[in-house]
């Protein structure tokens, strides 16, 4: 079961990280875009990794999905919060 926490904190980050990605790039913050493409990547290889060490179940799906959620929901309020929505 502790692959489903692993799952789910890795969930979380990765999709924290594309929602961050994606403001940035909608809202122009351009110093932002590198430094979260390459921790994107490092989090996307370890769920991949993951994955295939532990194969498919429907708790790592519940587990990644509620991760990836609540990543998504703490995203944007950061982003939004500290950076806004002003572009530049």
């Amino acid at each position: 079961m502790n692959y489903v926490l692993a799952l789910f904190l890795a969930s979380f980050v990765f999709v924290f990280l594309k929602a961050f990605q994606q403001r940035s790039v909608a809202f122009d913050h351009y110093k932002w875009i590198m430094p979260t493409s390459f921790a994107m990547a490092a989090t996307e290889v370890y769920v991949i990794a993951a994955i295939v060490t532990t194969g498919y179940s429907v708790w790592a799906v519940a587990g990644m999905g509620l991760g990836g959620g609540l990543g998504c929901l703490l995203s944007m309020y950061i982003h939004r919060k500290f950076l806004g929505r002003t572009h530049g």
